[in-house]
């Protein structure tokens, strides 16, 4: 992708970031947001900005980045642009982990065991799908796929919250599955972006791999790329950055999907030229969906995870629609 693409990207994902610290129920100006910042200004505002509103735009960057570089390596590795962490399963299998160290009170006891869980998941879910496909699956074996390891680890999430006996935990439990980065800490920052940033740096290493991998397996492995390891690998990057990003926000829908198809064109169809675009693109996603809730009237904000899925549902329908036409 020509640095003019980085350029624009990264320029809107600074407007929005600044978005992000300038919106909420209290409006200030930039100016008075960067005092805040500095720790100057009122007490009330430097608590807003620096408590509430940096750690949200923070983790909208964190976990639209995760989504999108997972949504990339995926597709790349299944050579399928239908590939993406919520459905395939990855991300229903990470919420499970994260409902697990709820039930057992793991989270409580342990601030670590919440990511850890979702990631361990996270990666179970995504080898399970691997060992049911392989990486030469169609669309439909893929889809059908995700959708049993889906159906399966929300029917265990059902079965937790209705085994437990706090009302309250149980209602606490279906908010985090339906995704937000409403009052979120610094304390989930230091949880996640770890984890994300380690996986990324794995998917990242698996670039030309999957380049080589697109003229087909058998050219992969003599060119002196191994499948079981590259799998292997992208299990472990895809499990850490989709598990804590979940762990954090919840279940945050077709971000990998849309930003990867959107910016193919720009990369040249070249999986390896893709990954770092859609964690830039994903990171700008997530964060316009986020400034987008706070701006649609409602009596309640509206939850993230609902609003990409409003946003996903029509576009995958479309994508699925014209793959079809194509193959016809």
């Amino acid at each position: 992708m020509s640095p003019r693409w980085y350029f624009l990207l990264l320029g809107g994902l600074a407007v929005l970031a600044l978005g992000s610290l300038l919106i909420g129920s209290v409006s200030l100006a930039p100016a008075e947001v960067m005092a805040a910042l500095f720790g100057q200004g009122e007490s009330k505002m430097v608590l807003v900005v620096q408590e509430l509103r940096l750690p949200r735009a923070l983790l909208g960057l964190i976990v639209g980045a995760a989504l999108g570089i997972a949504g990339a390596a995926l597709q790349g590795l299944l050579r399928n642009p239908l590939a993406e962490p919520a459905l395939i399963g990855t991300s229903a299998c990470a919420g499970l982990g994260g409902v697990i160290a709820f039930y057992f009170g793991w989270a409580a006891a342990f601030a670590w065991a919440l990511p850890l869980a979702a990631i361990v998941m996270a990666g179970l879910g995504t080898l399970l799908l691997l060992t049911i496909t392989g990486t030469r699956a169609g669309t439909l074996t893929i889809i059908l796929a995700g959708v049993v390891i889906s159906s399966l680890a929300i029917s265990f999430t059902s079965l937790a919250m209705n085994l437990s006996s706090n009302p309250f935990a149980v209602n606490e439990i279906i908010l985090w599955l339906m995704g937000s980065l409403k009052d979120r800490s610094f304390q989930d920052v230091q949880l996640a972006a770890p984890f994300v940033l380690v996986g990324a740096l794995v998917l990242l290493r698996c670039g030309p791999a999957l380049d080589a991998l697109t003229l087909g397996d058998e050219a992969a492995a003599s060119l002196g790329f191994s499948m079981a390891r590259l799998n292997l690998t992208i299990i472990l990057g895809c499990a850490l950055a989709v598990g804590a990003s979940v762990a954090v926000a919840g279940s945050i829908g077709f971000v990998g999907l849309v930003v990867p198809h959107v910016l193919r064109p720009l990369a040249r169809n070249r999986p390896s030229a893709l990954l770092l675009p859609s964690a830039i693109g994903g990171a700008l996603l997530v964060t316009a969906a986020d400034v987008a809730v706070r701006l649609i009237p409602s009596t309640s904000e509206i939850m993230l995870g609902v609003l990409t899925s409003i946003v996903g549902g029509p576009f995958f329908l479309s994508l699925l629609l014209k793959i079809r036409k194509s193959h016809s």
